[in-house]
């Protein structure tokens, strides 16, 4: 590009993960995987890239991630593909393409990375952002879906992020129907906004999550769902409850809560923080017992979520816990290549700094502290007539000399 353009700038939505933020985001990633690896979780990595047809079949035509949110286009073999706005469909695709769905048994799979939806960036929302995700096949038990909460609740608190948690359940194929035909039947009554009126022919439920405040007030006597589920859902619903109340779990009911996506059926969930604006979600999730199905798989229960990681960056509250840092550095030339042995042997077992320039003691005491190292190590025209090394403690202020092979 001619330099007469001026200097190249990120993508409006998209921004740079770096310093500590990049730290967060790292301590994060770590806290969550370990306590999936603890819920039996194994990691899985899946394209950025796939075929529009997935997230149709999944998502849905009529949401608006597919309806005006993705990013969309044919490729030079003129297929037609987009890159992944969310992280559920990819891994059903995954398991379905390995035969998963024809093993039996139970399959659980933990994943994080970047996900692409083209809608207006605003605080914590990006148009590239990173997601952490769960997702269990092959459980039809609601302990599973208690489980997947009580797996966020552990994966917040290891962070310090407070949260309100809101469940729902949506019904099955045989109560959300008629639940359906009733709820449309209140709606075409109502002075609803552009979308709600579109969403009643497509998507009815959907018109329950609009974020209007006149459609708000409108939808107050809208017949709940939860006062119409068979009686294998209500009977699921009640046992859920009870699990998380009997492990201390605080909730609330929300019956406005449907998620955005067509593929959920009975538990919805959704962990919100007051802390970035009103009732903002952080994580949500919930049971998809029928996605398998509809992209060609054989019917396998299932229940995952996602949890938005940029959304959480800000509301850390600990700092991560650093590991020992040692500093090493040279105080002639003659030392540079021995500092260089040295350094290269530490890092095998820990995190070592050095700028392979001879510098004067206080210079490089400067140099550590500035770079938060814990042991500073030098080595001068003495120390190496010696065979020895000088090291200080820097918490906690102590000094010694030893032989280079002790070190």
């Amino acid at each position: 590009m001619d330099n007469k353009m001026g200097n190249i700038q990120s993508l409006r939505g998209m921004k740079d993960l770096m310093d500590k933020e990049g730290e967060l985001f790292n301590y994060f990633i770590s806290k969550a995987s370990a306590i999936s690896k603890n819920y039996d979780f194994s990691y899985l990595e899946t394209p950025i890239l796939e075929e529009t047809a997935l997230f149709k079949r999944s998502v849905g035509e009529s949401s608006d991630i597919v309806g005006k949110e993705m990013y969309q286009f044919i490729d030079k073999g003129e297929n037609d593909v987009c890159l992944r706005p969310e992280g559920t469909a990819g891994v059903v695709r995954m398991f379905i393409q390995n035969k998963l769905d024809r093993a039996g048994g139970t399959r659980k799979y933990f994943y994080h990375g970047p996900m692409f939806r083209y809608e207006r960036p605003q605080k914590g929302r990006l148009r590239e952002f990173h997601q952490f995700g769960c997702e269990s096949f092959g459980e039809a038990s609601v302990y599973e879906d208690a489980n997947m909460i009580i797996m966020i609740c552990e994966i917040l608190k290891s962070v310090s992020i407070g949260y309100k948690l809101l469940i729902n359940s949506l019904g099955c194929k045989e109560c959300m129907p008629p639940y359906k035909e009733k709820l449309v039947a209140h709606l075409e009554n109502l002075h609803l906004c552009e979308d709600c009126n579109r969403r009643i022919l497509t998507n009815p439920i959907r018109v329950l999550d609009c974020k209007n405040e006149s459609c708000k007030k409108e939808l107050r006597n809208a017949p709940k769902i939860t006062d119409n589920l068979c009686s294998s859902c209500d009977t699921d619903f009640i046992k859920l409850k009870n699990i998380l109340d009997e492990n201390g779990i605080t909730y609330e009911v929300d019956t406005n809560l449907v998620r955005g996506l067509d593929y959920y059926t009975k538990t919805a969930f959704e962990f919100v923080s007051d802390e970035i604006g009103s009732q903002s979600a952080i994580a949500g999730g919930g049971r998809y017992d029928r996605l398998c199905e509809f992209l060609g798989g054989r019917p396998t229960p299932a229940v995952g979520f996602a949890i938005g990681i940029e959304r959480l960056l800000e509301l850390i509250k600990i700092e991560p816990q650093e590991d020992e840092v040692l500093y090493i550095g040279a105080m002639c030339e003659e030392a540079l290549d021995l500092v260089f042995s040295l350094v290269a042997s530490k890092r095998k077992t820990m995190k070592v700094l050095s700028d392979f320039k001879s510098r004067s003691f206080t210079k490089h005491l400067e140099n550590a502290k500035k770079q938060n190292a814990t042991v500073v190590a030098l080595v001068g025209d003495n120390e190496l007539r010696d065979r020895t090394i000088w090291i200080k403690n820097i918490q906690a202020n102590k000094e010694i000399i030893i032989p280079i092979e002790e070190f």
